[in-house]
């Protein structure tokens, strides 16, 4: 039986990322159940879903870089930034060719400020945005500052312009597309998105929730499950002697010995290791002067 980990899923469209974790609790028979980075409810592809104290790892996951296969419509910008939003202006938008849509591109790649639309899942004062926004009221969200790594332009059908796109956490393709057709002055909005990598989650290796279902039947999903150890391999880690671990399990912070952590820079995230390899713990390098590692958060409890 499953009890700890996480699975890479390829979210189907219609479905709410909530949707989809309701859906792998009763497959899997699990209550504790959490997804690391909402994707829309027309959107597809890879949703991470952390089980059991995996749940922990949520936030570390979430902050993790993402890669989209998106098509852009031009000439129509919605309410909502994407296809289910109201039609609210239309316009000519023959005259755009490949060589001003890989201007665009240059132009909104690096770290740009990005007003996240009314119609999302971000909160204010305790509720989503879009409901607020459904009930009619203003909703102001304040800007914020993305990295669009990298975008690749793919090719261009009629009006429909599909691209490839690497960004930071927290990025709204929808913005984005709706902020390229501003610049090209013929409005733009999302038409369909496809998630192809969150962190070191590949489309390629996503399974489907009917797959899910069968793997559990067959009694083959614990094949499917990627450990902690494994997940958060990409950040740094110390090894622990017996005595260190003790201590960091009641929340002592770590003190490196000499020549200990030398790679680590300051706020670094640190994976705490047992000698066998287990994720104990993760924490935080302080400094380099004080050489400590302040306790974030304990997994073995």
């Amino acid at each position: 039986m499953i009890e700890n980990g996480v699975l890479n899923v390829d979210k189907p469209a219609g479905l709410t990322s909530h949707d989809v974790v309701v859906r792998a609790r009763r497959l899997l028979n699990i209550k504790k159940i959490g997804h690391a980075g909402t994707l829309d409810p027309d959107a597809t592809g890879v949703l991470v879903l952390c089980i059991g104290k995996a749940t922990r790892l949520v936030e570390y996951l979430m902050g993790m870089d993402k890669e989209y296969q998106a098509v852009m419509r031009l000439g129509v910008s919605t309410s909502t930034q994407d296809a289910s939003g109201e039609i609210l202006e239309e316009k000519r938008w023959e005259s755009v060719s490949e060589e001003d849509l890989k201007r665009c591109m240059m132009e909104l790649t690096g770290e740009i400020t990005q007003i996240p639309p009314a119609f999302s899942a971000i909160k204010i004062d305790g509720v989503p945005s879009y409901k607020r926004a459904r009930n009619g009221e203003e909703v102001r969200i304040p800007a914020r500052v993305v990295t669009i790594h990298h975008m690749d332009y793919l090719r261009k059908e009629g009006r429909d312009i599909l691209m490839k796109i690497h960004c930071s956490k927290g990025t709204y393709i929808r913005t984005l597309c709706h902020d390229m057709g501003r610049s090209l002055g013929t409005g733009a909005h999302l038409y369909s998105l496809r998630r192809l990598r969150s962190g070191p989650f590949e489309i390629a290796d996503s399974i489907t929730l009917e797959e899910i279902s069968e793997y559990v039947a067959t009694k083959r999903i614990d094949m499917e499950l990627y450990g902690m150890d494994e997940v958060m391999k990409s950040f740094p880690s110390i090894s622990l002697d017996e005595w260190s671990e003790k201590k960091i399990i009641h929340g002592s912070p770590l003190h490196l010995k000499d020549g200990e952590g030398e790679f680590l820079k300051k706020g670094n995230l640190v994976c705490l290791k047992s000698r066998s390899g287990t994720l104990v713990a993760l924490g935080v390098f302080e400094n380099e002067g004080t050489k400590q590692i302040k306790i974030d958060k304990v997994l073995v409890q």
